[in-house]
């Protein structure tokens, strides 16, 4: 019951800033203000495209399909398979966590499903592409290689630590 009045007072208190931001005199809260307007605008333009998407992987990917390919920690294959799935993933981690949390509710194992949001935030392939750009293809292929093994590697610690629960609670869990 604290938890909630104290989310209360805050959701509230932004909103005034953001209103005193947006309409007062102070040039710091109507840029966060102008700011947060348009970061909310393109997610409200992502969001129902993921949400169908990762509603057509739950329909159309057989669960018996990821937990072959996915479903053993000890498998590398799962691992090239979902950093490959990693590197096509656009949209940061509103589009990585959704995918995560079928991907582990069909049954891949915790350490594919920590890499897989690992990879989706360090091997995307248009950051790739601007990073070879500007900062050369060596230093790319070494951040890469270290990369993949760090991520592979925190996955399994991770797991370890966060023991038999799962990564997600949902309502039928």
């Amino acid at each position: 019951m604290k938890k909630r009045i104290f989310r209360g007072i805050v959701y509230i208190a932004f909103i005034a800033v953001m209103i005193y931001g947006f309409f007062g005199d102070w040039s710091l809260g109507h840029d966060a203000t102008k700011h947060f307007l348009s970061f909310s605008s393109e997610l409200l333009k992502i969001i129902p495209v993921v949400f169908i998407l990762v509603g057509l992987f739950e329909v159309w990917v057989p669960r018996e399909t990821i937990e072959k390919h996915l479903g053993n920690a000890k498998n590398i294959r799962a691992y090239i398979w979902v950093l490959l799935l990693a590197m096509t993933t656009i949209g940061g981690l509103f589009v990585a966590l959704p995918i995560a949390e079928t991907l582990e509710h069909k049954g891949a194992s915790k350490p594919v499903v920590l890499t897989y949001l690992t990879g989706a935030t360090v091997v995307r392939l248009p950051m790739t592409i601007f990073e070879a750009t500007f900062l050369g293809l060596k230093f790319t292929m070494i951040r890469w290689s270290s990369a993949i093994v760090l991520t592979i590697v925190t996955s399994f610690i991770l797991s370890a630590l966060s023991g038999k629960d799962p990564l997600f609670k949902t309502g039928d869990d």
